[in-house]
């Protein structure tokens, strides 16, 4: 089936209180309450592509329409006349390509992050021959063949998969199906290299697309951070990521908690890989509930990592997410030795960086620790931020020396 040309596509129209300037000035979404829902409009399939009008009728930009959303439009292109054609896609994965090559001396990286790379709700992660897509919006779930295809031209990978987990799909109306959308399935993981040390990524069965490199800056930090005699700890650490780093950083002993065993059993393949594997341990069971149990042992380290799952996904969600990432720094603290440093993390969308270093504070204080801030840390640069879109800025890592 042709794709409608830019004179056939539907109108969506602002209502006179929405704010259009913002639209105009590089907001991306528009959400149910803006938009004037009238029988056409409700007639548009998800996914499909429309002109984005103000409440005068002049042209905005071109959208993408899901009316199951709360994101009910987003907008793809400024020029309302615009084709997402073959050189629509290749020319933003060119763009997006050009900077991580600059960035990066190894084809390991986020090669698209969403609005900020002109791909509403797209995630692309490279592992050298081999990209994951998250297809995270219905318009990009349609336009999922021209975009593979794009993607092998532009980067020349052999190997693209689709992961379609994640909360963000299901609110889009979209299944949980992954595939194989070019080449073979990869059957074992992936050794990824990162800051002197080598993670695995398990590209099918992992979280999200096989491996975070969203935290790589601040794996370099904490690798910073320690010296020949130093043990660090390591929580909620998936598959190895700042133990790793601070091992091959040159601390002594490093102990990862998480309570997946498959993801401590990635942890150990990369301490293997990396050559430090007689230098690392893993521990797995629930968090608070081994923090807990090792302040009862009396453990010591010189720096403390906690890096946890979304607390506070949601607005809904952000007082109980405050006082979960209060316990985990109320927990961590105790076991710091005087001198040594914490690190805690926070990647929810709903809690500010204000609201998270209160509460990481609040939390130290409670442990009757003294704190002082060295550091505070984001997203890599392979995660960049759309100035106007405050939830691309999602990831926070704040550092004390207690």
């Amino acid at each position: 089936m042709t794709a409608p040309s830019s004179s056939d596509r539907p109108r969506v129209r602002l209502k006179p209180k929405a704010n259009a300037r913002g639209l105009r000035h590089g907001f991306p979404w528009v959400y149910p309450n803006d938009i004037v829902t009238d029988r056409r409009t409700r007639k548009i399939e998800p996914g499909a592509l429309a002109v984005l009008e103000d409440d005068k009728r002049a042209p905005i930009g071109l959208v993408a329409v899901n009316l199951n959303s709360k994101i009910m439009c987003r907008m793809l292109d400024r020029d309302p006349a615009a084709e997402l054609t073959a050189e629509w896609f290749e020319t933003r994965l060119t763009r997006a390509l050009a900077m991580r090559e600059r960035l990066f001396d190894a084809p390991y990286y986020r090669l698209i992050h969403a609005e900020a790379d002109g791909f509403p709700g797209v995630i692309i992660d490279r592992f050298g021959d081999a990209c994951v897509i998250q297809p995270n919006a219905a318009w990009a779930e349609a336009h999922l063949e021209l975009l593979t295809e794009a993607l092998v031209k532009v980067t020349g990978v052999t190997t693209v998969l689709k992961n379609g987990s994640g909360r963000t799909r299901g609110l889009e109306g979209l299944d949980d199906v992954n595939a194989t959308l070019r080449g073979e399935t990869p059957i074992a993981p992936l050794p990824i290299p990162m800051n002197g040390a080598t993670y695995m990524a398990d590209l099918t069965g992992g979280q999200k697309t096989g491996l975070f490199y969203d935290q790589r800056s601040n794996h370099a930090f904490a690798a910073r951070l320690v010296h020949p005699q130093a043990r660090v700890l390591d929580v909620f650490s998936h598959v190895g990521g700042f133990a790793l780093a601070m091992l091959a950083g040159g601390a002594a002993q490093a102990l990862s908690v998480d309570g997946s065993a498959a993801a401590l059993d990635l942890a150990r393949q990369g301490a293997d890989a990396s050559g430090i594997a007689d230098r690392f341990d893993t521990r797995q069971g629930d968090a608070f509930e081994v923090l807990t149990a090792l302040g009862d042992e009396g453990a010591q380290f010189d720096v403390a990592i906690c890096d946890p799952p979304a607390f506070a996904p949601s607005k809904q969600a952000l007082d109980a997410g405050l006082r979960a990432y209060e316990r985990v720094a109320r927990l961590a603290a105790p076991l710091v030795k005087p001198g040594g440093y914490l690190g805690l993390c926070s990647c929810s969308h709903a809690a500010d960086l204000g609201r998270f270093r209160d509460a990481s504070a609040r939390g130290i204080g409670r442990a009757g620790r003294h704190a002082q801030l060295i550091h505070t840390g984001y997203a890599g640069p392979d995660h960049p931020q759309l100035p106007q879109l405050a939830e691309s800025g999602y990831l926070k890592a704040v550092f004390f020396r207690l």
